[in-house]
């Protein structure tokens, strides 16, 4: 059964400078593992405000609720090239909540916008 569907998008243009504008702002969104490429390279801003949107997307998904921590939920990618989600803290406070027993998402970025589509599936 699905129990919610979240979508966004971000303008990678304005995202990169949002994080070069600030630079704290990337601890505050992401975990380590989000930042890094496998090799230990920094991921492109791209990539990142996939990985955003994703969070974004994750949180419409669960009604949007007040008080969940971005770095409650890391963006990652299976040997196989699939995105996952894996939750904790907070977020994993409001899927429990809710009945939620996994989760599927879909990232994408072209045309300078970054796009992700999240389901919670109970």
């Amino acid at each position: 059964m699905i129990i919610g569907v979240g979508i966004d998008v971000a303008e990678i243009d304005r995202f990169t400078a949002s994080m070069r504008r600030t630079p704290g702002m990337a601890g505050r969104l992401f975990v380590e593992s989000e930042l890094l490429l496998p090799g230990g390279e920094q991921r492109g801003y791209a990539s990142l405000a996939a990985r955003f949107a994703a969070k974004e997307a994750l949180a419409k998904a669960l009604g949007a609720p007040a008080g969940l921590y971005w770095t409650d939920v890391e963006v990652y990618v299976e040997d196989n090239g699939r995105p996952r989600l894996r939750v904790r803290g907070t977020v994993a406070a409001r899927a429990e909540e809710l009945g939620v027993r996994s989760w599927h998402v879909s990232l994408s970025h072209d045309a300078g916008v970054a796009s992700a589509v999240v389901i919670a599936e109970g």
